[in-house]
């Protein structure tokens, strides 16, 4: 099964109290340009965040976005100076002694005076956040490959229903392109009676003649690489590795073939038929574009 270059992916989780949120978005491009999206603090994620991603995603430019919320994190821890209201308590004792006060001095009071009492953030445990917020991208690709999944079934059916009108009017070609030749015979003997003003024309030389217009307008080299070409094409869309990039060079080599018929063309229909057939090959391009 193909899959789409476009896609959107979400999930929501935690780790130690943090809130969690990705959100994964593509489109279309020619290779994988990823990027990943966080937190100032938690830049160190970053690449093997990345990492995860390239294993889900070959093509496409992808960005992820990392939201975490620490607010509500249990993480806070308030450290006491020890020296420092040691000799806050020794100075308040030596004030009592020298003037004859009391030195009645509670936790409290103590705790009032700057720098006792210093609240500071835990760091988080690096590696468990890692390991979960990777839970959570993987949760939100799976989402994201499902949507690319849905989207790639309506592509394969779209490029599907093109080869089948390709291989009908290539079948039209193969009917048109005996019949010019029996159409330029016909015409050649008109005009060379017209020319000789006899009946008694040189059947050998009309022979001769047809045989070589016959050679020049030949396409059924041209008709069979296009028809293995279509093959190709409908093998490819069963696969489900990446085939974008394969589809684009036989997209090419379709062209090609379509080409080269409309130059042998010599036939009104002929050209009309190649025309319908190329309009066909470039709506097969322009949704080759959209896959992985």
């Amino acid at each position: 099964m193909i899959k789409s270059m476009t896609g959107y992916g979400s999930a929501k989780g935690a780790s130690d109290m943090m809130e969690i949120s990705v959100e994964v978005k593509s489109v279309n491009n020619r290779y994988l340009d990823c990027t990943i999206k966080l937190p100032r603090a938690f830049y160190a994620l970053e690449d093997p965040l990345k990492t995860i991603v390239q294993r889900y995603i070959s093509r496409g430019k992808v960005d992820v976005y990392v939201y975490i919320d620490s607010s509500k994190a249990e993480n806070v821890e308030i450290k006491i100076n020890r020296p420092l209201a040691g000799a806050y308590v020794g100075a308040l004792k030596s004030l009592a002694e020298e003037f004859g006060l009391n030195c009645n001095i509670s936790a409290v009071d103590l705790s009032r005076f700057p720098d006792i009492l210093q609240a500071e953030k835990r760091e988080a445990d690096a590696e468990r956040l890692c390991a979960d917020v990777s839970v959570i991208l993987e949760q939100a690709l799976c989402g994201f490959d499902e949507m690319r999944g849905r989207e790639g079934e309506k592509l394969t059916g779209d490029i599907t229903s093109r080869l089948d009108m390709i291989e009908k009017l290539t079948c039209t070609v193969e009917e048109i392109s005996p019949r010019s030749v029996s159409e330029y015979r016909s015409k050649l003997e008109m005009r060379m009676q017209e020319i000789l003003q006899t009946v008694d024309i040189d059947e050998a030389r009309i022979l001769t003649e047809a045989a070589l217009f016959a050679d020049r307008v030949a396409v059924n080299e041209e008709i069979v690489r296009l028809r293995s070409h279509i093959s190709q094409l409908r093998d490819m869309l069963k696969s489900s590795e990446p085939i974008g990039r394969k589809i684009d060079f036989l997209v090419q080599e379709l062209n090609r073939e379509v080409n080269t018929i409309g130059s042998k063309g010599n036939d009104a229909e002929m050209a009309r038929t190649v025309v319908d057939i190329k309009a066909e090959i470039e709506k097969i391009r322009e949704q080759a574009q959209n896959i992985e």
